[in-house]
């Protein structure tokens, strides 16, 4: 029931997320529009100044009369000008639109994207184009990229090793194997930049699944006791494997620090973080969605496998702190959980991770 219960959370949290990303996509793609309209300006007069550079360029050079000049000029500052008014006066009517329909207009996407499926054979079509076999032409009628984005999205995976912090020990006396035990990681997050005009300090904030394994040391297995406590016991046969993983939604937020490349051309600005360095702290919470334990072993010749899935007194909440560095994608990644794993334990036990992390 726990486990049914958790897994309807996770459902419930994916459906509000997706409908709070729909409300802030339509406020944003508003501001986007607003921003659009000054950078039309920046774009037009800057278009005007290497125009009129030209022009002296010419006249310097004898090609052209001042007088001529002169009207060439004229025309460019009228030209540029009625740019100016006709493309703000569309970004204005793309806002009338999208503030009258509440954001619901679909109409700003029609013919967009139009495609032409073809299946033929024979000579070659008017384009050039061989119709032996399968074609699909686009329509040329594309959407206007967003001039300037101010948030991202990336897939998240980290892998690792993992292990336990016990209250009062080093982690050399863990009695969990350091090479055996492992995490893994997988998320969406977003990554909205801060400043409006500097990329280098920017809010990442998403969701993850983790799976924290741990495998205890000298043929032990964890028992759960009558007075609801959980304990590391020697098992009565030899193990070829024991094995305990915890399962976790959390919701991580980091500030994230670092240099990016600035592009700009007419039509968009970007900040990339290609063979950028960075650095994320912050950390997480969340809710553990289910524990296992796996265990193999002989018994009179025939393997046995056993797989107890049980609460094992484990806590509900999860929360706790994480970091990362590396280049582009490509990191380092490191996270503490600062509850204990098992509720009102004699000794308390934290999960550590760490490993890499990849931003896709």
């Amino acid at each position: 029931m726990r486990t049914i219960t958790m897994y309807l959370m996770v459902l419930l949290t994916l459906f509000m997320v997706q409908n709070s990303v729909a409300q802030e996509d339509y406020q944003k793609t508003i501001d986007v529009l607003n921003e659009q309209k000054l950078s039309i300006t920046r774009q037009e007069k800057e278009a005007l100044k290497f125009e009129i550079a030209k022009i002296v360029k010419q006249l310097e050079g004898g090609e052209i009369t001042q007088e001529e000049a002169d009207d060439l000029k004229m025309k460019a500052a009228e030209k540029h000008a009625l740019n100016i008014e006709d493309r703000i006066a569309i970004i204005n009517n793309k806002i009338s639109l999208l503030e009258r329909n509440n954001g619901e207009v679909k109409e700003l996407d029609t013919l967009n994207y139009k495609f032409a499926f073809q299946i033929g054979f024979g000579d070659d079509d008017k384009d050039g184009g061989k119709l032996l076999g399968f074609r699909l032409n686009e329509n040329q009628n594309r959407k206007e990229p967003i001039y300037d984005r101010r948030t991202y999205s990336d897939l998240v995976i980290a892998v690792g090793l993992n292990n336990a912090i016990v209250e009062g020990q080093s982690l050399n006396d863990s009695p969990y194997k350091i090479g055996g035990s492992r995490f893994f990681e997988m998320g969406w997050q977003w990554r909205t930049r801060v400043f409006k005009n500097t990329n280098f300090l920017r809010f990442n904030y998403g969701f993850s699944f983790q799976f924290n394994g741990l495998k205890p040391k000298d043929n032990q297995y964890l028992v759960s006791l009558e007075n609801g406590q959980s304990e590391l016991q020697e098992f009565e046969y030899e193990l070829d494997k024991s094995k305990f993983r915890m399962d976790n939604l959390v919701f991580p937020m980091h500030l994230e620090f670092g240099p990016s490349k600035q592009t700009t051309t007419e039509k968009k600005m970007r900040y990339s973080l290609k063979n950028q360095f960075r650095v994320g702290i912050g950390g997480y919470g969340g809710f553990n969605l289910g524990t296992r334990q796996k265990l193999k072993y002989n018994l009179d010749g025939d393997n046995v496998k056993d797989k107890l899935k049980r609460s094992y007194n484990t806590n509900d909440l999860i929360y706790g702190l994480s970091a990362y560095a590396g280049v582009d994608g490509f990191l380092l990644y490191v996270k503490y959980d600062l509850n204990p794993i098992f509720k009102d334990a004699a000794v308390e036990q934290r999960n550590v991770s760490l490993g890499l992390r990849f931003d896709l």
